[in-house]
């Protein structure tokens, strides 16, 4: 039974992306089912989610509704690209790597509120903040460093080119939206850390994700109106005009 992944508008929701990426690269078929934001929204998820949010991964009579808890379930049936094919690797194969890489991506999971809240995702867009508080300032910035550390740790331990190693795994997934939070926004990153997100942002999956996002013709106006209300924008690369 083919595997349906319910995601949100491409632009906006960086959830939806972490299990998409990882899915898509590592050829794990699948079907993906797009429900736009809106008004309505959380009523219309709760269709398929029983929380109102995406992503939610439905196999069969199995219902999976958190992106951490979509990444375990599959690892645990084996990342089987196709019945009868070879499995592939969600997390490291090394056990000290996929331990790092599991307490890399429950950080992701459940922490940088600050990066979170001031640097939204729109992959279209390209902003200059408004200046913030001093105090917020700060918290903003040690969350952009503390995550410009943990990469530079992961690529320098376990020899890159990925956070883990040669491979592509489920931690790079959950950082994938901040690759394109920091096309975004510019934050002040090492060179280490900004060639690791060119090289995110390179993938064909990732490529894909985004210029499938700029072709997307609905605007979710609380979105739009959060952005706006973050910092300048100086560029709209969508191709459909709101």
């Amino acid at each position: 039974m083919t595997l349906r992944l319910f995601i949100a508008n491409k632009n906006y929701s960086s959830w939806s992306l972490r299990p998409w990426v990882l899915m898509t690269h590592l050829g794990i078929p699948f079907e993906e089912v797009l429900v736009p934001f809106g008004p309505d929204a959380p009523q219309t998820f709760r269709a398929f989610s029983p929380t109102g949010k995406v992503p939610c991964l439905v196999d069969g009579a199995t219902t999976v509704w958190d992106s951490l808890a979509i990444v375990e379930y599959l690892a645990e049936h084996g990342g089987q690209r196709s019945e009868g094919s070879p499995a592939v690797a969600v997390w490291p194969q090394d056990p000290i790597a996929r331990a790092w890489a599991r307490s890399a991506s429950a950080e992701m999971h459940s922490g940088f509120g600050a990066v979170r809240h001031h640097c939204s995702m729109n992959c279209a867009l390209r902003v200059r903040l408004h200046p913030l508080p001093p105090d917020q300032a700060a918290e903003l910035a040690a969350q952009w460093a503390r995550i410009d550390a943990l990469w530079c740790e992961g690529l320098q331990r376990f020899g890159g080119p990925f956070l883990a190693g040669r491979d592509f795994t489920a931690v790079d997934a959950f950082y994938a939206p901040v690759a394109f939070r920091a096309q975004s926004y510019s934050p002040d990153l090492s060179d280490e850390a900004w060639a690791y997100v060119r090289r995110l942002l390179d993938l064909p999956a990732m490529r894909r994700w985004y210029e499938e996002a700029l072709r997307e013709p609905w605007r979710d106006e609380p979105h739009e109106a959060e952005i706006r209300a973050l910092g300048e924008i100086l560029l709209d690369e969508r191709r459909t005009m709101p």
